[in-house]
């Protein structure tokens, strides 16, 4: 007779949570929600980046209360062995699992008091446990460029709008968040030699293992799915992830030499027009390369 985890049950919602942390502990811990993000290229050497909607930064989120709350025994599922059946858990099984358990309390107390103060690291020196946490995020990315509005709607999720416009003399990339670590971009724009621009949107992929944001939009999906489950079973301790969707542009007086459009360049009175669509499902980041010589 043995214990196994069974969908919905606490050890999958400690799964979910483990995955998240680790993400969070990695710097994989932005992501979009519902956003429209555009590039405007022009041939005078000007660019202009905007991004409207939301970002998701999971540290704020109920999957890092949960995991700084989650130090308290709970047994695991039962079955019998032949049928696969859920049962009720022997005297002798829950003793030995609360005796695991305590043993590895110790390990399990120096562990998070190292994941506390990494998060903090990874948050610019913000305690995501601190209630105050979403308010201080937020006057610390009003007080950069480019932050017109950002708004905190709970649980991690927060409805900002950015802009920001100058000479293509460098290159660029978004977020950039005073105080925290690189991270995995939404957006790069990387000069090259001869006027040859070239953009990247590896955070506008879920599924591109080839992708930096690859892995991480990876665990996000299996959280998603997980949370998904847990509101089937009726399970409100599941996580709630944010879902990406939005549209990206890129418009440009330049020549486009490549790019993974399904449509290619469209011809528009502000320019050629590159338009991809983003969901959970799309697999390949958005990428293309232009000639600003015009």
């Amino acid at each position: 007779m043995q214990s196994l985890p069974k969908m919905g049950s606490p050890r999958m919602a400690a799964a979910a949570l483990l995955a998240g942390l680790s993400l969070i502990l990695s710097g994989c811990f932005i992501t979009p929600g519902k956003f429209t993000s555009e590039l405007i290229l022009t041939e005078e050497d000007r660019f202009t980046f905007t991004y409207e909607g939301e970002i998701f930064f999971l540290g704020l989120s109920s999957l890092a209360e949960m995991g700084a709350a989650a130090d308290e025994f709970v047994a695991d599922d039962c079955y019998d062995e032949d049928t696969y059946e859920d049962r009720e858990c022997t005297a002798a099984e829950l003793s030995d699992q609360r005796a695991a358990w305590d043993a590895n309390a110790g390990m399990r107390a120096a562990e998070a008091a190292q994941e506390a103060q990494q998060m903090s690291a990874m948050m610019g020196g913000i305690d995501p446990t601190d209630p105050e946490a979403a308010a201080e995020l937020v006057d610390l990315l009003m007080r950069q460029k480019g932050w017109d509005r950002v708004e905190d709607k709970g649980d991690g999720l927060f409805d900002v709008s950015y802009s920001v416009s100058g000479e293509l003399s460098h290159d660029f990339m978004f977020p950039v968040i005073e105080g925290f670590p690189m991270m995995n971009p939404f957006v790069q724009i990387h000069l090259r030699d001869a006027n040859m621009v070239r953009i990247n949107a590896p955070g506008f992929a879920a599924q591109n293992d080839a992708s930096p944001m690859g892995g991480m939009m990876g665990g996000m999906a299996g959280m998603a799915g997980l949370a998904a489950m847990g509101a089937e079973q009726g399970n409100s301790e599941m996580p709630e992830v944010a879902v990406m969707e939005g549209t990206f542009t890129i418009v440009t007086s330049g020549i486009i030499r490549a790019n993974n459009t399904d449509e290619g360049g469209v011809p528009t009175a502000r320019g050629d027009e590159l338009v991809w669509t983003i969901s959970p499902r799309t697999q390949a980041a958005p990428t293309a390369l232009i000639d600003m010589t015009r």
